[in-house]
């Protein structure tokens, strides 16, 4: 049995910086329930699969965005999530400290995209308030996060112990992991203790090509997705991380859904479904850590694979 963990980080974006109070409710409508003329494919219907099927998820819900547009639109997310019974956790943005109507941070000016660009102190402070922003929309106690972007480095971890966090995801190898000074030696792959936080790090792999690739729903075919769930199984891994987004199943503009993604997440929770026996999803809420003794190489999916996943994607990128 392998535990698996299917994360959705939820966020909200205007699509820019400008006039984004005249942009927002539609920005959240898109983001959230992404209506089209074939029904909404937003962050219910992710849920709906995840209860059709009997999954548990874990939504990493950003929340600094409220600071700028108040508590009611995060308090819908909360509790979109909620009441379909899966794991809120804390997700941050910190491009919008910057836009709250209170200042977060002393002397704040200008954007910084990544949590790694902020200090120690700035990012207990960014941490705590989006903690407890969580908590006053109907949320409970966090107890895992993720940075946006995976931008986070070690005082990131500082931080959270201080916020008596205890997991982290936000160690990504194919995007910013080595940078992070967590582990640059080594890429991680499999959970560890590190400045007090467990990290339980993207699963990535090698598809061939000269760089790692994230299990991402909308980066991988469901056929490298399968293989990589019965490879990391077989070999013993502790823990499979996969990721989405609350609009991922949309196409780029936003305004009908991504068929093949629907199909990828559609067939990864049928599968998930089907083979309970092996694989188990879950959240950090009650999680014993199961620690690897070592890092192990990341998994590999053969090459005829990308070749077909290059096919799917060029699709997706030629359709309207």
């Amino acid at each position: 049995m392998m535990d698996v963990f299917l994360t959705v980080d939820v966020e909200i974006w205007c699509d820019g910086w400008d006039n984004i109070d005249a942009k927002f409710p539609s920005a959240f409508q898109r983001y959230i329930y992404g209506p089209t003329s074939r029904g909404n494919y937003g962050l219910p219907y992710q849920l709906d699969q995840l209860q059709e099927h009997g999954l548990t998820g874990v939504f990493f819900v950003e929340s600094l965005f409220s600071t700028r547009f108040g508590l009611d639109p995060l308090s819908e997310i909360v509790g979109l999530v909620r009441e379909r019974g899966h794991e809120l956790q804390l997700h941050l943005h910190t491009e919008w400290v910057d836009e709250s109507r209170e200042p977060l941070l002393d002397n704040i000016t200008g954007k910084k995209q990544l949590l790694r660009y902020f200090s120690l102190q700035d990012q207990t402070i960014l941490i705590q308030a989006g903690a407890k922003l969580i908590e006053l929309a109907g949320g409970q106690n966090v107890n895992a996060f993720r940075a946006g972007s995976f931008g986070f480095n070690r005082d990131t971890l500082r931080a959270l112990a201080r916020n008596h966090i205890a997991f982290d995801s936000s160690y990504n190898a194919s995007m910013l992991g080595r940078d992070s000074g967590v582990s640059p030696d080594i890429s991680l792959v499999e959970p560890i203790e590190y400045e007090g936080v467990y990290e339980y790090p993207m699963t990535v792999f090698h598809g061939g090509t000269h760089s790692l690739r994230h299990a991402q729903v909308t980066a991988c075919s469901y056929p490298e997705m399968e293989g990589l769930l019965w490879q990391a199984l077989e070999s013993g891994r502790k823990a499979f991380v996969i990721l989405s987004h609350n609009f991922e199943l949309l196409n780029g503009s936003m305004n009908r859904p991504d068929d093949i993604v629907v199909a990828r997440f559609r067939k990864l929770c049928t599968f998930l479904d089907r083979h309970r026996d092996c694989f188990r999803t879950r959240g950090f809420y009650g999680l014993i850590p199961d620690l690897a003794a070592s890092q192990p190489a990341p998994l590999t999916s053969p090459i005829w694979k990308t070749g077909l996943r290059m096919l799917e994607q060029g699709l997706r990128r030629g359709l309207p």
